[in-house]
């Protein structure tokens, strides 16, 4: 019986049936997770495909652990599943630096990443090569970061775990997520895009493409994606609407400004786009 199958079959039964099996097939599991060879989501036919088995992994997880107290950090106390630690080792070529920062068991971090204090990177995570999570910054539970991402102060990427069938947060090679940004629910972010400070994502904003005339959301079938190279800024519209046009209101919405070209880095492109 492959990982698979086992982790699928441990899944359907109640707690208290999972013995010393569920426990061995899930730390060969969460292994598999900071390797980097398990991922809750991949590159597929030129998009990305849910592993939902994976999910289900990191659920067994959670129904087998029992909250203990963890190793402290200096004077401070922590209590949590004994399934999922800090991690205790890290890969040669990652940098945690000092400060507070925190990385949990079944997250994955490739070479050359980096993690400024304070941060957290959740279990199921992957994070590509080279790349840089700065302080106050947040990779939730499955969300899948390229190589040489940039993740800004204060950017969220969203956690997902239920429903397991749910396409995580992603952010595709050599994106720029500015300051204070968010992407949640689902957004896919294409490669070399840029996102300017305070741009937030979900699956209820409308994104507008001015250079391209279009605008885009997610649907039934389609999460919300932006376009490989985009330079995303906050921006707003007016509400069609007698009173709230009386009141001078407008809603927040992204807005694409332009688009980066091979010769063009992250920070010229937004800097131009801005001025």
């Amino acid at each position: 019986m492959s990982l698979q199958e086992q982790i699928e079959a441990l899944y359907e039964q109640p707690p208290d049936a999972l013995g010393a099996e569920a426990r061995s097939a899930f730390e060969t599991f969460r292994d598999g997770l900071e390797k980097g060879g398990i991922r809750a989501a991949e590159p597929f036919a030129g998009g990305w495909r849910v592993n939902g088995w994976v999910k289900k992994g990191i659920l067994l997880g959670f129904r087998l652990g029992k909250v203990v107290p963890i190793e402290p950090a200096g004077p401070l106390r922590f209590f949590d599943k004994d399934t999922y630690p800090t991690r205790q080792t890290i890969p040669d070529g990652v940098r945690i630096v000092p400060g507070g920062s925190a990385v949990r068991s079944g997250a994955y971090l490739g070479p050359g990443v980096v993690v400024m204090p304070p941060a957290y990177v959740n279990v199921g995570a992957y994070v590509g090569e080279g790349t840089m999570v700065d302080s106050h910054a947040l990779v939730g539970s499955c969300a899948q970061v390229g190589r040489r991402v940039h993740l800004s102060a204060g950017a969220m990427l969203g956690g997902v775990l239920e429903p397991v069938g749910a396409l995580p947060v992603i952010v595709e090679d050599e994106v720029l997520v500015g300051g204070n940004c968010g992407v949640y629910e689902g957004a896919i972010v294409g490669r070399r895009a840029v996102l300017g400070s305070g741009v937030i994502l979900t699956g209820s904003v409308t994104v507008y493409d001015v250079p391209r005339q279009t605008t885009y959301r997610r649907t039934a079938d389609r999460p919300l994606r932006i376009p490989e190279g985009a330079v995303v800024v906050p921006g707003s519209r007016r509400l069609a609407d007698a009173f709230a046009e009386r009141q001078g209101l407008a809603l927040y919405t992204p807005v694409i400004v332009k688009y980066r070209d091979e010769k063009t880095d992250g920070a010229t492109a937004l800097e131009e786009a801005l001025r």
